[in-house]
């Protein structure tokens, strides 16, 4: 007969020898790890570096203010009334997949107000929903907070912690940390206001000169969402703190060199043209009122009155060619303020406010590098145009933003 201790044993050891099974599922067999009745998922993570097609080109879908709430019972605003019963959060969803099939992008870019706070009742839950799409496409996607994504049951930081575990997303808390020993350890730097903020490099074609090289940086920065500055509730701005990390990044570019193997054939990487994605826009979009643009300006500018020293930086770094924002939602205009052009992308979701009889939108933005004797160079052209959530989804807008 057995005694206590031996019964104790035996459990003990088969506890080791289930969890050794459960282990061996897990490495070998399978991303889902089975705890009783809860399922722990292992994030699945897209194919990385980014890089040009071999074709020479690199296409991101933007998409802004998609306003997700709790999804087919959250109701559209700003539509006709012969839409008005059937939709929901679920024409959000159904927007996102036809602009995904349609233009069979590179990567998506989701710049902020994913989700509608005040209309969600798990946060979490909205996420998984606003970007499912993209998680269902295997597409690598990377997403910034806008002011209204916090208003439920996550703070900023947690969000962009969520976020970047999810499927695909290349989102990041914050930059890596700058001492090069703690870069391996995960730390981030703890100097920088707001929470994903990043730079995200994209590499040339497979097979050219340029295949380990970076050839276009993509910079995402947390505008923030309200604040009370000098007494005045105002929205938020990009910091000084994120302009200084810019800078920095610009400056790992000084000083680096071609290949001079390949000095006829490849492009002077010193500083790859870049692309900035935030939400809320900058004061000096406003000057923008009487000049030429392409597309509609149909509301005020809501930004922060502060001038926050973004244009100029984005100047003095010399190679941003274009910044795309969100916020504003029935304005989907391009317009250039000293050789940069600044696009809003256009109201994305339902449920966010609209105009009623103005389809929701979404913006393409395309990248092609150069053509050499040998092989690709670097990047040579950005266009971009938007896309109509209509019957044809419908083309508008198609411009040259940089050309070299």
């Amino acid at each position: 007969m057995e005694t206590a201790t031996e019964k104790w044993r035996h459990c003990f050891f088969y506890l080791i020898f289930l969890y050794a099974i459960l282990y061996l599922i897990h490495t070998h067999f399978s991303r889902k790890l089975l705890l009783g009745n809860e399922t722990v998922r292992v994030k699945k993570n897209p194919d990385l570096p980014l890089r040009f097609r071999s074709d020479g080109t690199f296409k991101i879908l933007q998409v802004a203010d998609m306003h997700y709430g709790n999804g087919i019972i959250t109701r559209c605003r700003d539509v006709l009334a012969s839409e008005f019963e059937y939709c929901s959060d679920l024409n959000s969803t159904r927007f996102l997949r036809r602009m995904i099939e349609a233009e069979n992008p590179d990567f998506i870019a989701f710049t902020g107000d994913n989700i509608f706070g005040t209309s969600t009742a798990d946060a979490a839950e909205s996420l998984f929903k606003a970007f499912g799409p993209a998680m269902e496409s295997g597409l690598p996607w990377a997403a910034v907070l806008g002011n209204h994504d916090q208003e439920s049951t996550m703070n900023r930081e947690e969000l962009m912690s969520f976020i970047s575990l999810m499927d695909y997303s290349i989102s990041q808390l914050n930059p890596p940390a700058e001492n090069p020993s703690n870069i391996d350890k995960g730390e981030i730097m703890t100097n920088i206001d707001g929470f994903g903020n990043c730079d995200l490099r994209v590499y040339g074609a497979l097979g050219s000169n340029v295949a380990n090289s970076s050839v276009l940086n993509l910079f995402f920065l947390d505008s923030g969402d309200r604040v009370l500055h000098q007494g005045i509730r105002t929205y938020g701005w990009i910091k000084e703190s994120q302009l200084n990390w810019l800078r920095h990044v610009s400056q790992e570019y000084q000083g680096q060199k071609q290949d001079g193997d390949h000095q006829n054939d490849a492009w002077p990487l010193a500083k790859p043209p870049a692309l900035a994605f935030f939400h809320i826009p900058i004061l000096e979009i406003r000057r923008l009122y009487n000049k030429p643009i392409v597309g509609q300006l149909q509301e005020a500018v809501a930004c922060s009155f502060v001038e926050s020293g973004v244009l100029q930086s984005f100047v003095s770094m010399g190679y941003v060619k274009a910044v795309f924002m969100g916020h504003d939602h029935t304005n989907d205009f391009c317009g250039n303020l000293d050789g940069i052009w600044f696009c809003y992308g256009g109201g994305f979701g339902y449920h966010g406010y609209g105009k009623a009889g103005w389809p929701r939108r979404a913006r393409v933005i395309l990248t092609e590098l150069e053509k050499g004797e040998k092989s690709w160079m670097g990047v040579k052209r950005i266009k971009t145009w938007k896309r109509l959530d209509d019957e044809k989804l419908s083309k508008i807008d198609e411009q040259v933003l940089w050309d070299l």
